[in-house]
């Protein structure tokens, strides 16, 4: 069976003085990224709290939360009361024995859990993990700055999980974030990915085209 593959543009991209703006040209995609950066698991600082919740009053899409932060489950029931209903943590950032029970906390608070892993994370540390968590996101720069190129040695990490989800017949989703264009999204969609995290291929495209940049990206058009 053919997956549909989701598309989540990531605001990091959007322009902040028009928030609210840029989120209704972009009514296509499927949910929205929002990356959360503490300045010390990534060397950048970005959005938090309060920006999530005035998101959340403007928008009824699915909120794709991405904490790139140190020690992440101090902050878990925060952003769930924010609006979060996807909740990833970077594997790196936790004590790898409590990741699962991380993922289940999640869940447990009302959002769904995923976990994420740096480009030079083997994806066979998460194959514990795929029964608890509803995706894992394979980034694909170095996560801290948005415009950065996509990196290939990713691929045979999708490829991977792929294989191992569909293996155990598990549910879980792959999502990819970093460098996506209509190319690279071309060749993660053929390694398996389910979930497109696109920031500048979607907002740097003038505001009447963005639904459209979409579907190219979900393969369509």
């Amino acid at each position: 069976m053919t997956r549909r593959i989701q598309i989540s543009p990531s605001l990091l991209s959007a322009d902040f003085s028009a928030l609210r703006e840029d989120i209704e040209t972009v009514s296509g995609a499927d949910m929205l990224h929002f990356d959360v950066m503490d300045g010390h698991f990534v060397p950048n600082l970005s959005i938090g709290i309060p920006v999530l919740q005035s998101v959340r009053r403007v928008s009824q899409k699915t909120l794709d939360v991405h904490l790139m932060i140190e020690r992440p489950e101090r902050y878990f029931d925060a952003f769930i009361a924010a609006g979060s209903d996807i909740l990833t943590f970077h594997l790196e950032a936790v004590p790898e024995a409590d990741a699962a029970a991380f993922l289940r906390q999640i869940r447990e608070k009302g959002a769904l859990p995923g976990v994420s892993i740096r480009p030079q994370t083997s994806e066979e540390t998460v194959f514990p993990l795929l029964d608890e968590a509803e995706l894992i996101l394979v980034m694909s720069v170095n996560p801290g700055f948005g415009g950065q190129g996509f990196m290939p040695e990713t691929l045979p990490k999708i490829e991977s999980l792929r294989r191992e989800i569909d293996r155990c017949g598990l549910a879980c989703k792959i999502e990819v974030d970093g460098g996506i264009n209509r190319e690279t999204a071309k060749l993660c969609r053929e390694a398996g990915a389910d979930i497109l995290v696109a920031g500048s291929a979607v907002f740097g495209r003038p505001a009447l085209e963005r639904n459209a940049e979409i579907e190219l990206l979900r393969g369509g058009i």
